[in-house]
């Protein structure tokens, strides 16, 4: 979910590089009590920018280092925060070091409450049905321990469920695909377009399919083609004839 950065900090300063960028050093000495806040400071860096990045509407978030057994010390050479564990909010680890001689390595427990805007369903919806407007609405939630929240409505609309889904229910990414528009064995309408000119005859589809996906069919003088879906009952064509037993049939 958060892509891994690197955080620069030392005694009143917070220093965020772009993700994958190199550490940055700060010279000033950091206390053994600063370490944590700087931590905390570092993670809501991330939080910010995971937000941020998904689209979530009005988020709202707090972040809780949790305490370590072991003593900290203060850092002459200043510190280096790394993101090192960010898939969830709800459970983050950052490593707080301390280079040159005499310095350390610190493992971090951050825990992040995350609530948002999101989608969750308005009504029950059978499995395999397609979402409507009307189904999806959008409301505050905990999305701290949900890696695959919807963000929009509108990017829920048009998909199938994979599974019977609840009113109030979180609409989560993985529970959602692009609907079958083509089955098996039924009529399809075969249309070619090149400039203006637009050609159709008629078909059978040897392949379900959503929007988007390539398939086999047979037109009406028994050729199969491959075609990509463009709608319901309607592809385009996009490559030359195949055999009608081809390996995938």
């Amino acid at each position: 979910m958060f892509n891994k950065s690197i955080v620069t900090v030392s005694a009143g300063m917070l220093l965020v590089c772009i993700p994958f960028s190199s550490a940055i050093s700060a010279g000033a000495p950091v206390a053994a009590e600063q370490v944590p806040a700087l931590v905390e400071r570092a993670a809501q860096q991330h939080v910010e920018r995971w937000a941020a990045a998904a689209g979530f509407s009005e988020p709202q978030f707090s972040v809780t280092v949790v305490p370590g057994t072991r003593t900290l010390s203060a850092c002459n050479q200043g510190v280096t925060v790394q993101a090192a564990d960010t898939r969830l909010p709800s459970r983050m680890r950052f490593i707080a070091v301390c280079s040159g001689a005499g310095g350390w390595r610190y493992e971090f427990i951050v825990r992040a409450q995350v609530s948002a805007r999101i989608a969750v369903m308005a009504n029950d919806l059978a499995a395999g049905k397609v979402l409507a407007d009307e189904d999806v609405l959008l409301e505050r939630h905990d999305i701290a321990a949900i890696a695959d929240a919807v963000s929009d409505p509108q990017d829920a609309v048009g998909l199938s469920s994979k599974r019977a889904l609840r009113a109030g229910e979180v609409v989560r990414k993985t529970l959602l695909a692009a609907p079958t528009l083509i089955k098996r064995g039924e009529p399809v309408r075969i249309v070619a377009r090149r400039d203006e000119i637009e050609v159709s005859m008629g078909g059978e589809a040897m392949d379900a399919g959503a929007r988007g996906d390539t398939v086999r069919v047979r037109n009406a003088n028994g050729t199969v083609l491959r075609a990509r879906v463009t709608g319901a009952g309607t592809v385009e064509p996009v490559a030359a004839p195949v055999t009608a037993n081809s390996p995938s049939e």
